[in-house]
C-alpha cells in the first residue's frame, strides 16, 4: 500500500499563506532546497491542488528554474504528478493527471495501488480534506521563523481535532 505524506512550509503562528494567498515571507535557502533534493530522489508521485499545481508548473520548468537548482528542477519536472481540480481540463506539465471528481475516493484508490509513495505539497485546502478523512500517513512541516497576523491556517476548516504523533523533528 502507497502512503501519502504533505508538505508544508508554515509560519511560526500556523499559517500556509497571508488572507490574500501571499506566501513570500517563505525564505528557500540551501538547506531547504538541500531537503527537497532529498525528498525528490525518493520518486514519489507529488500531488498538488490547483493553486500550487499553477505556482509550482509556472516556475519548475523554466529555464530559471534549471540555473537556481537544477537537481530539485529535473525531479519536479520528471516526477510523476497529480493535480486536484475542479475546474482544470487539461494539464500540460509533463507527466500530470488530474482528478476532478470523487477525491477522497479517488485518493484511496491510488493509495491501494501498487507504485511510488505519494507526497502532496501546499494545497492547504486539499490537506485539511484529506486528513478529515484519515489519508494523510504522514505529516512534514517546515516552520519559518515568521509571523504575520493573519491568513489560511494549515488546517483550515477542519471539524474534529487531529490527534497526531510528534515522531522527528530536524
Amino acid at each position: 500500500m502507497r502512503k501519502l505524506a504533505s508538505f508544508n512550509f508554515i509560519t511560526l503562528n500556523g499559517f500556509l499563506s497571508d488572507l490574500n494567498g501571499d506566501i513570500s515571507w517563505h525564505r528557500h535557502g540551501a538547506e531547504e532546497n538541500e531537503y527537497a533534493a532529498e525528498g525528490l530522489q525518493s520518486g514519489s508521485t507529488l500531488l498538488f491542488g490547483r493553486k500550487t499545481y499553477e505556482m509550482m508548473a509556472s516556475y519548475w520548468p523554466t529555464d530559471m528554474a534549471m540555473q537556481n537548482d537544477p537537481t530539485v528542477a529535473e525531479g519536479m519536472n520528471n516526477a510523476d504528478k497529480i493535480v486536484i481540480s475542479r475546474t482544470m481540463k487539461k494539464a500540460d506539465w509533463k507527466n500530470t493527471k488530474i482528478i476532478s471528481t470523487n477525491v477522497v475516493e479517488e485518493i484511496k484508490r491510488l493509495k491501494e495501488l501498487p507504485g511510488s509513495d505519494i507526497t502532496m505539497l501546499g494545497s492547504g485546502s486539499i490537506l485539511s480534506l484529506l486528513a478529515e478523512n484519515n489519508l494523510v500517513d504522514d505529516y512534514q512541516i517546515m516552520i519559518d521563523p515568521v509571523a504575520i497576523g493573519s491568513g489560511t491556517a494549515i488546517f483550515q476548516g477542519i471539524k474534529l481535532p487531529l490527534n497526531l504523533k510528534l515522531t522527528t523533528v530536524k
